[in-house]
């Protein structure tokens, strides 16, 4: 399930996302459970400025959020945007992925009316550039030292899928 981010779940968010598999693929995690708080607080007034777009993800039978699925907007009225995730390496492999990155393409093409939704995965991350392929998203070029890395730059590849594109409708759960 995907849900609006809660102060409560903060203490997961920091356990799952503070993991050092996850690091080397995503921007520093917030340092302390405080400091997630502070960024669910950020991540809903955010929302309200109508700029950007995040919901946890909780698994099937649990509680609290172990992950995260974010779209920020990068032209007006998210008619193209960027999305971001990052899931507790715990459910890597599992399928969740695909399910929740359709749950968001469908509020965001049929209710947001989102054009083009666009994704960065390091060149060196084969298992997120994968999955990237896997929800139907199309690489479109390579982002030379696009993301900073352990003191060094690292390139990235970008990735996209439109409104248009049939391949997001033949994900889980979905029916055309």
């Amino acid at each position: 399930m995907l849900r609006e981010l809660q102060k409560s779940d903060a203490p997961s968010l920091f356990e799952e996302l503070t993991k050092p598999e996850v690091r080397p693929f995503m921007w520093s995690p917030p340092p302390s459970v405080a400091a997630f708080e502070q960024f669910i607080e950020w991540t809903a007034a955010e929302r309200e400025t109508g700029k950007y777009i995040c919901y946890g993800l909780v698994p099937t039978g649990e509680v609290h959020a172990v992950g995260a699925f974010e779209l920020r907007q990068m032209q007006p009225g998210f008619l193209r945007c960027e999305l971001g995730h990052v899931i507790a390496p715990r459910l890597w492999g599992l399928g969740i992925f695909p399910e929740a990155a359709h749950l968001l393409f469908n509020f965001a093409f049929r209710v947001v009316k989102t054009h083009r939704i666009e994704a960065r995965a390091a060149v060196d991350n084969p298992k997120g550039n994968a999955a990237l392929r896997k929800i139907g998203m199309r690489r479109e070029g390579r982002l030379r030292d696009a993301f900073w890395r352990e003191n060094r730059y690292v390139d990235q590849y970008l990735w996209a899928i439109l409104d248009t594109d049939e391949e997001w409708r033949r994900l889980p759960g979905q029916a055309g």
